[in-house]
């Protein structure tokens, strides 16, 4: 895997929360720029994505993505803190990731069982 957990779980106010970082070998990096290496925005959105499923042991499928803000550029090796709430809204969660309390990425992720997608198929 191209990231490491340090921590993932479930608060008490039901918040997924993690701590990651980022392989510095990753073939994101390598592609992304090869002198300048920076972690593109679609891992970091699968990263959030995949670290909400784990936490809460679902097998979860991105459906929808708004309000996506880029706001710092991940370096290899940086520790990235994850924080995502589920919203109002069915399947919806409000997420962040910081690192060194600095905001880097957040947006509103939509994911759906997979079996309640297949369903609907």
């Amino acid at each position: 895997m191209w990231y490491s957990y340090l921590s993932a779980e479930l608060d008490d106010n039901d918040a997924v929360v993690a701590q990651v970082t980022t392989d510095q070998q990753s073939s994101w990096y390598c592609g992304h720029f090869p002198d300048d290496p920076i972690l593109p925005g679609i891992a970091q959105l699968h990263m959030v994505s995949a670290t909400i499923a784990k936490v809460l042991q679902k097998d979860l499928i991105l459906q929808n993505l708004t309000r996506i803000k880029f706001k710092k550029l991940i370096r290899p090796g940086d520790v990235l803190d994850i924080h995502a709430v589920p919203d109002k809204k069915k399947n919806q969660f409000a997420f962040r990731i910081t690192s060194d309390q600095e905001a880097v990425c957040s947006g509103t992720l939509t994911l759906a069982p997979k079996e309640e997608i297949e369903k609907n198929s």
